[in-house]
């Protein structure tokens, strides 16, 4: 038997596929290797593109020969095999009721869906036919691109009554829609009006991807169908060759089938004439001298046949089953229980044909791709295949540069829903849509994304952060004070604080023997310069790379030095008070402020500082740290404390004594003489501690380098205070009022 459709009106080509399979069976019965002394019979039914229609046809097959003789269910059917249906939605309705399984239609879905994930295509819109094979398609495939990328954009059906206003509809859809490249599951006979609308419409730039059904339809190859469908492709049935097959059609004319009526509605559709006399169809009568209509003219085409090579290949599989299954001899058979069955394996016009374990021909498709002949017609060409024989994942072979895309392009159309995400960002899914639909997030500082479409962003290593672009993972960058414009400015401050200080120094050395200098204590004057000299240049153990020895040198240096400092003046000003304040006779306080003792009083007070700089270092020294956590794209080098009540002890005992030295100055800021020294003291005092008020709230709040900066800005600014006010008034006297520079003038005695 074999089912074939004519659609609504005589099809020149499924009437070749008929006389193909007319063809073969007649070889195989002149044959005598293949089923010799036996002969093959065949039946011919006529689907007319209609899927009831082929379902009525397939009844018959089971209670008879012919529709007419068995119109209900009473006997079996003599049949033994079944070729066709030619149309796949005819295909299954007559699959169901024979209960014949086929898995080719999967892998035809599979193929479709692999193409769509090779080219990522991630948004595509599908257009199918309302019937069973319309159905089918659009469940397997939705069920092949599960786990994929690809998503369907939208899910069309063209009505089987063609309704233009719903194909408008359709097209409306297609326009409006993001996805550019559109499945298309449907027959030649549905696409021919729909496609003619569609023209009118001029809609272009879609990306057809044709099932087999049309994707080889001759009826669409004209030079006006280039514009709109030019591009397309999809998979069609494996091409061969069948010797005899052009001869053969040659044959089939009114001449020699004159009782046969679809010969006379073949002549009429190839050559447009009757061949008879009086003629229904109002067709004037042939003379002999038409020629082929061009619409048709595929018919004589047989020289890479796809679907009638398909059906020849058919017969002879069902010829060398019977041809086995008679050889077989029971008992002794290949099969479970040594029981016969059908086992098919031969060649035909070269190839081989064999069956796998769910009895379904290996399938092989070639993939198909619609360019732009020479004369402007539409050409079928191959730029491809699919080869179920390979392994999963490597059944598609596709030749990309042969290819041409919709609109004549070379490059493959883009179908998605969203850009790709480029590296530096994530894909974010929208709410409520396809995973196809997603927004692109950027990684936040600190991660990266380094490939397109990125799920997520990855965390870089502890010492390395993100790039500008959030791409890549850079170490991260080092600071600390360094040699810059800020350590280059603080250091020349400290080094011309200290040459200020040494200046002074040299002067007072220079006139040591003058009254300004012996009346201020020249002994305990040398030592604060000695003192705030250091204090001046231990700014510069704060500027550069820390390491062990600097962080512990920092701290105990500055803060011993300014103990030092804070001594002698406290020593000093002890000195001024008890020398202004001892008028009593016999008041021998001043035998306990002799040299001797000033020396000890200033050697006492800096021991405290050293003592606790000593248990400092030795229970939590300072150290070297990393500091990550105020700015985490960078590495702050910074010497840690270590034991932070080790380092306000050592601030508290220094303002401990500068508080000492300001009461005792403050009392005695009144005492008489032109150059009362107490009040110099007390405004060095002062200055020295407003500057370290405001060192410790601007020390806690100030970032990474910027902490030692502001210490190194304390340093540097209170030592200038004492030095300016301690020190410029003598500086003014000795060097610009040389005439003041007496002991009268001083003691306020001068008449």
């Amino acid at each position: 038997m074999f089912v074939f459709a004519m659609l609504n009106r005589f099809d020149p080509r499924a009437f070749r596929w008929a006389l193909t399979m007319k063809l073969a069976v007649e070889e195989i019965n002149q044959s005598t290797q293949l089923l010799a002394n036996y002969t093959l019979g065949y039946k011919i039914f006529d689907s007319c593109a209609y899927p009831l229609t082929g379902q009525r046809a397939a009844v018959a097959v089971l209670n008879g020969l012919s529709e007419e003789e068995s119109p209900t269910c009473s006997d079996a059917s003599p049949l033994l095999a079944v070729i066709g249906e030619s149309g796949s939605a005819q295909s299954i309705v007559v699959s169901r009721i024979l209960q014949i399984l086929s898995h080719l239609f999967d892998e035809k879905v599979k193929a479709i869906a692999q193409l769509l994930v090779r080219f990522n295509w991630t948004w595509v819109g599908v257009v199918r036919g309302d019937h069973e094979y319309g159905r089918f398609a659009l469940q397997g495939l939705l069920r092949e691109l599960k786990g994929t990328k690809v998503c369907v954009a939208y899910q069309e059906m063209i009505p089987l009554l063609y309704n233009r206003q719903k194909a408008l509809e359709i097209m409306q859809v297609m326009k409006s829609s993001l996805a550019k490249v559109v499945v298309v599951f449907s027959a030649e006979g549905e696409m021919t009006p729909f496609l003619r609308d569609y023209m009118i419409q001029n809609i272009t730039g879609i990306q057809w991807v044709a099932s087999e059904a049309w994707v080889t339809a001759s009826v669409f190859t004209g030079s006006e169908y280039y514009p709109f469908l030019g591009g397309t492709i999809g998979f069609g049935i494996r091409k061969g060759h069948i010797s005899r097959l052009s001869d053969y059609l040659k044959t089939v004319s009114p001449e020699n089938y004159p009782n046969n009526p679809l010969v006379k509605e073949l002549w009429e559709a190839l050559y447009g004439c009757s061949p008879y006399a009086p003629s229904a169809s109002q067709l004037p009568l042939c003379t002999g001298q038409e020629i082929l209509l061009v619409q048709h003219s595929a018919y004589m085409n047989t020289s890479s046949p796809r679907v009638a090579y398909n059906v020849y290949k058919a017969v002879y599989a069902v010829a060398h089953s019977l041809h086995n299954l008679l050889l077989c001899k029971p008992g002794v058979g290949p099969f479970e229980n040594n029981s016969c069955a059908q086992k098919v394996k031969f060649k035909i016009a070269g190839e081989e044909v064999n069956f796998d374990l769910k009895g379904d021909s290996v399938p092989y498709y070639d993939i198909i791709n619609w360019q732009k002949g020479t004369s402007g017609n539409i050409e079928l060409v191959n730029v491809g295949l699919f080869d179920g024989t390979k392994a999963a994942g490597e059944e598609l072979v596709i030749y990309e540069d042969k290819i041409t895309w919709a609109g004549h392009q070379r490059e493959v159309p883009v179908s998605v829903c969203s850009a790709s995400c480029p590296p530096g960002s994530r894909k974010a899914v929208r709410r409520g849509e396809p995973i196809c639909c997603f927004d692109c997030i950027p990684c936040d500082s600190g991660k990266i994304s380094n490939e397109t479409n990125s799920v997520e962003c990855i965390f870089c290593p502890e010492d390395f952060w993100s790039n500008e672009d959030r791409t890549i993972c850079i170490p991260k960058k080092v600071e600390f004070l360094a040699y810059d414009s800020l350590g280059i400015a603080l250091t020349v401050i400290s080094v011309v604080g200290a040459c200020l200080t040494i200046g002074v120094f040299l002067v007072f050395f220079h006139h040591r023997n003058t009254a300004v200098v012996r009346v201020n204590n020249s002994e305990l004057s040398f030592f604060i310069l000695f003192a705030l000299t250091f204090c001046f240049l231990c700014c510069l153990v704060f500027i550069g790379e820390p390491t062990r020895w600097s962080c512990m040198l920092r701290h105990t240096a500055f803060s011993i030095t300014f103990s030092l400092c804070i001594s002698c003046i406290l020593a000093k000003t002890l000195v001024v008070l008890a020398a202004f304040t001892a008028t009593r006779p016999g008041d021998n306080i001043m035998k306990w402020l002799g040299p001797k003792h000033q020396r000890v009083i200033i050697f006492s007070c800096t021991m405290v500082q050293v003592i606790i700089c000593a248990a400092w270092l030795i229970d939590a020294s300072p150290y070297p740290s990393r500091n990550t956590k105020y700015e985490r794209s960078k590495i702050i080098l910074e010497c840690s404390v270590g034991s932070s009540l080790a380092f306000w002890c050592v601030l508290g005992y220094i303002g401990l004594q500068a508080c000492l030295c300001f009461v005792l100055a403050f009392l005695a800021r009144k005492l008489p003489g032109n150059f009362n020294e107490a009040k110099f003291i007390t405004f060095s005092i002062l200055i020295f501690c407003a500057v370290w008020l405001a060192f410790i709230p601007a020390y806690i709040s100030s970032p990474g380098i910027y902490a030692d900066a502001v210490e190194s800005f304390a340093i540097l600014a209170s030592s200038f205070g004492l030095l300016f006010c301690l020190f410029a008034p003598k500086c003014y006297i000795i060097l610009l009022k040389p005439e003041k520079n007496t002991k009268q003038h001083l003691m306020g005695k001068e008449k």
